[in-house]
């Protein structure tokens, strides 16, 4: 799975990452697992046509030690669609600068 990482969290770290997860995309139903909805703007080809699997997501898990970000867009409607893929370029810088810039807002230096 190609990911983007940021591992070695203090634990001080892991509670304010936390917490700002949960107040932005609501208390994960799985511990640690959080839905981070795709901007409708970013959509290319095949999820572009595919309006009953939006919205589409990115999948963050948060552990006491890191935080894992998938580089693959989702959908919960379905389990298996063309549409689900690897981000473009565009979607995955689009993920990085929005993980970053939470981490500056946090004044988490990692």
């Amino acid at each position: 799975m190609k990911q983007y990482v940021v591992d070695e969290l203090r634990p001080e770290d892991y509670a304010q990452i936390k917490a700002y997860l949960d107040r932005r995309y609501a208390v994960p139903e799985f511990e640690g697992l959080y839905w981070v909805p795709l901007d409708e703007t970013l959509l290319e080809g095949v999820q572009k046509a595919h309006d009953d699997c939006r919205p589409f997501y990115f999948a963050l898990e948060l552990s006491p030690d890191r935080l894992a970000c998938e580089l693959l867009v989702r959908t919960k409607q379905q389990i298996r669609c063309q549409c689900i893929q690897y981000a473009t370029p565009n979607q995955r810088n689009w993920l990085i600068e929005l993980v970053d810039a939470a981490l500056e807002e946090l004044k988490i230096s990692v």
